[in-house]
């Protein structure tokens, strides 16, 4: 891998880490792009440089993190489900999951008809929205919304979106969810990435490290800026737009594929 392609990988991975489009997929895809043959290393790369973007939300919500001890709780109740899922499924997920692209284009199809979907059916709906604080989420709460998250472990499925649908269809405000969302990010990639060294520390060389340490710096501060206007879009839009945009990438990367 060349400077060059981590460059555009932590740009990509920055960009998409928490908007509700699926950074894996995206990295996978602009991988394939790049010309970037399957390897244990890609994927790890693909793994770790989502710590990158991860640390953003430290430097944005330290305060969160080291004073509101319920908060992290809830945090790390929400954590559960994709640890155990996450483990449990980590061959399966890193040897076919990570490696397949028509999986990540059906999953963004699908996963963009949904958002679309539900967006028009919560437009109907009478009482949304209730839930604005932190301190009104309950336990159960918490952890449902971390059984939306495992659905991520599949790319293309987007773990930001699944936890902001979830997050909608329990009645969560939508800024409120996608700073859950945010904070929820933190326990998940830091133990999927300090997991995967620990497996694969023996697949990196100096000029692979080189290339993983640029994708990293690249992707925290494009996710510094992302995260801010993330959070400004969100206060007055729905996610329509994005499920339009998903399926659109879709049927393009199907098209690239077939041809």
């Amino acid at each position: 891998m060349t400077i060059f392609q981590a460059i555009i990988l932590g740009v990509i991975e920055g960009v998409t880490e928490f908007l509700p489009v699926s950074s894996t997929g995206h990295l996978m895809l602009g991988a394939y792009l790049l010309g970037l043959p399957s390897s244990t290393f890609l994927s790890s790369f693909e793994i770790i440089i989502q710590l990158g973007a991860i640390l953003s939300v430290i430097l944005l919500y330290w305060r969160r993190f080291l004073l509101e001890k319920e908060t992290m709780l809830k945090v790390l109740v929400a954590f559960l489900p994709t640890a155990i899922i996450g483990f449990s499924l980590y061959k399966i997920i890193k040897s076919v999951f990570l490696t397949n692209n028509w999986l990540v284009v059906f999953s963004l199809f699908v996963g963009g008809a949904i958002l679309i979907l539900f967006e028009i059916w919560l437009s109907r709906q009478e009482r949304i929205g209730e839930i604005a604080q932190v301190e009104q989420v309950t336990y159960k709460q918490s952890f449902l919304i971390g059984m939306c998250q495992s659905l991520a472990v599949v790319p293309g499925v987007s773990r930001s979106g699944a936890t902001i649908v979830g997050g909608l269809a329990l009645k969560f405000k939508r800024e409120l969810i996608v700073e859950f969302s945010f904070l929820l990010a933190v326990p998940t990639m830091i133990s999927a990435t300090g997991y995967d060294i620990l497996k694969n520390y023996q697949d990196f060389s100096l000029d692979n490290l080189t290339a993983l340490a640029v994708g990293f710096i690249i992707s925290f501060f494009v996710a510094l800026l992302a995260i801010k206007t993330f959070l400004a879009y969100v206060r007055n839009n729905n996610f329509i737009a994005f499920g339009i945009y998903r399926m659109v990438l879709a049927v393009i990367f199907a098209l690239i594929f077939l041809v």
